[in-house]
């Protein structure tokens, strides 16, 4: 890790400390981190920043975990599963928050595009090709007018109804490095289409990340595509 990464570290774990210190007494965050009170004042008011091992620690550890409260705080469902996130995808400044907490606790290799689908993908995709000054691509699923070239992915499902989605083909480019993000996870099949687009540009997956997955299904069949890493922010039963 060189200087400058290192200090982007140690400012999201300031960024993260501040963020709970809004509804918390430094003794409360003491007990919660496992840090000294005086240290944690120190971080929260800028006078100094947690070395590199502390903020790692921070923002992978204690910063994933209280998005994802918060994040489970914000989700509703009905009694049929359906999922209602709109307090979440429509919340930017909280997916900004989210995209360096997931980036550090996943691991993923910084991309040179973020691909996900129209529309409630479109606001966590453009946090985290913000975080990782990437660009950002989105699939749909009818094709833009006086776009020629598409990349098109497109699945049959049991019941006979038929989901296409459809990328401008100047989008991505071969090897490009590619990071599959959404806002939910259900069964994989949006993620599967989306990854077939990236493999038929001939690109390289970096990961596939979802803000919530309803149950394990979808994620195993996002790892049984790729080989990178595949997570949620929150997972529901």
């Amino acid at each position: 890790m060189n200087r400058a990464e290192k200090a982007t570290l140690q400012l999201r774990a300031v960024a993260v400390l501040r963020t709970l210190k809004r509804t918390r007494t430094y003794d409360e965050l003491a007990d919660e981190t496992g840090l000294p009170a005086g240290d944690l004042n120190r971080y929260v008011n800028g006078h100094v920043l947690p070395g590199e091992a502390r903020a790692h620690e921070l923002v992978s550890e204690t910063g994933y975990e209280t998005l994802a409260a918060e994040l489970e705080s914000r989700i509703r469902h009905d009694e049929e599963g359906y999922v209602d996130n709109s307090a979440a995808v429509f919340d930017q400044p909280f997916l900004d928050l989210v995209a360096p907490v997931v980036a550090e606790r996943f691991e993923f290799e910084s991309p040179d595009v973020v691909l996900t689908a129209a529309t409630d993908g479109i606001t966590l995709g453009s946090a985290m090709a913000r975080h990782f000054d990437a660009r950002l691509a989105y699939a749909k699923k009818s094709k833009e007018t006086a776009v020629e070239e598409f990349i098109e992915a497109r699945k049959r499902f049991e019941s006979g109804i038929e989901l296409t989605y459809y990328l401008p083909e100047r989008a991505l480019s071969e090897r490009d490095s590619v990071l599959v993000v959404d806002d939910l996870i259900r069964s994989g099949e949006t993620q599967e289409l989306l990854l077939d687009i990236a493999a038929q540009a001939n690109t390289n997956v970096t990961g596939v990340f979802a803000l919530i997955a309803a149950g394990t299904d979808g994620v195993e069949v996002a790892e049984s595509r790729t080989d990178a890493p595949v997570g949620a922010l929150t997972t529901l039963d």
